[in-house]
């Protein structure tokens, strides 16, 4: 059997607070977690559950305090050069035109300026931005720029894509062209997928399979849940087949009290 894409076992994250050095925060605890190769994989729960904590340790840029990474099967040493990381704020520098930003990681890996060129101008066509190589990052908006993201991580063709949030800033119509194009993307491929959100309705639609944290500290997994809804899907479509109303109630369920939990943790510290 193919090894999953990534596998986290008895996942546990622990930090010396900041504002006392004598305390410790534990983020997650114990999260074992797949993603098969080609799989599309959504975790979703309350704010500051540790979310982006399990992207990090995914990616390499951070290490667990106990357990074990493994990416195809291989021990995770440093960074996962398998992988690509879309994030939820702006990556794209300020300095460089959307032909420049999207070249840029493949010149960094030493490929010639004019493949670098060719293969950046494709993603560029592919992501609906093939007029647009000229436009510095504060002439495009908020959508285009989400655009480009996609493509600079994408003309890498990482075997892994890791997506923090990445649409959380858009406004719902440019939001859900994203997502649709994500999808088609990602069909093309079949690329292994770990899609960070808080977005309920965004991880149902674009998913293979939910994962559901608990609230914080020491969040860990308390639901996991198999999105049976058929592909191809337009993200706007299906919120109102039945089948998607029935996965949405069942995986509200189990986050709603969650959710509240976490609530009045933010408010506390407010």
């Amino acid at each position: 059997m193919t090894s999953p894409a990534i596998d986290l076992q008895g996942v546990s994250c622990t930090f010396i607070s900041k504002d006392d050095p004598g305390q410790r925060y534990t983020a997650v605890r114990d999260v074992t977690l797949t993603v098969g190769a080609g799989e599309f994989v959504s975790v979703v729960g309350p704010t500051g559950c540790g979310k982006s904590t399990l992207l990090n340790v995914a990616a390499g840029l951070l290490s667990p305090s106990t357990g074990t990474v493994n990416v195809f099967g291989a021990p995770l040493a440093g960074i996962n050069t398998r992988a690509g990381y879309m994030f939820q704020t702006e990556s794209l520098m300020p300095w460089r035109t959307a032909l420049g930003n999207v070249m840029a990681g493949l010149s960094f890996r030493g490929v010639s300026d004019a493949d670098a060129r060719t293969q950046a101008e494709d993603w560029l066509r592919r992501v609906g931005l093939g007029g647009f190589g000229d436009r510095y990052p504060h002439q495009m908006s908020g959508g285009m720029r989400k655009r480009a993201s996609l493509a600079q991580t994408l003309v890498l063709d990482p075997d892994i894509i890791l997506m923090d949030e990445p649409f959380s800033a858009l406004d719902i119509q440019t939001r859900q062209l994203m997502e649709n194009e994500v999808l088609d993307l990602w069909a093309a491929k079949k690329k292994a997928v770990l899609f960070i959100t808080h977005d309920l309705d965004e991880a149902i639609a674009m998913s293979d399979r939910v994962v559901v944290l608990s609230a914080g500290p020491a969040s860990h997994p308390i639901g996991e849940f198999s999105i049976d809804i058929p592909r191809p899907r337009d993200v706007a479509e299906i919120k109102t087949t039945a089948r998607f109303i029935e996965l949405h109630a069942a995986i509200w369920a189990v986050m709603r009290e969650e959710v509240l939990k976490g609530y009045q943790q933010q408010l506390k510290v407010a």
